[in-house]
């Protein structure tokens, strides 16, 4: 049975320094029967990370772009993304538009959400990882 996911910015930095939380999306990855996804928005999200944190750009670009298939945000999921974000507005105030994204890309694709995010705490199609 494959299992698809769709990989939030908490889940790929954990990921990507080698934590131990990133060890559980490592082994996601290596389990060869799962569809792996990651929204543009989310691409773009860590991308800035690394610039920002003076990091290799391009290593970490082809790092997330061969492990999962990105998602554009185009106008029917941006308009979802919009909605859900004002939706989880009302009761999370600082639920952002990245991760209403996500959660659209998840409707989307009818998938989970990988995540350590707070956010998704409440959020049926998120599986949270957590660090140990």
């Amino acid at each position: 049975m494959t299992k698809d996911y769709v990989i939030d910015a908490y889940a790929w930095v954990e990921y990507l320094i080698g934590s131990e939380t990133g060890a559980k999306v490592k082994a996601i990855l290596e389990e060869g029967n799962t569809g792996i996804y990651t929204s543009a928005v989310t691409l773009a999200e860590i991308i800035s990370k690394v610039a920002r944190e003076r990091k290799d750009i391009e290593t970490t670009y082809k790092i997330l772009t061969t492990n999962s298939d990105i998602i554009d945000a185009d106008e029917e999921l941006s308009k979802q993304a919009g909605i859900i974000h004002a939706q989880m507005r009302k009761t999370i105030k600082d639920f952002g538009l990245a991760d209403a994204y996500v959660l659209a890309t998840a409707k989307k694709l009818k998938t989970k959400i990988l995540s350590g995010d707070p956010h998704f705490q409440n959020i049926k199609q998120a599986i949270l990882i957590t660090k140990p």
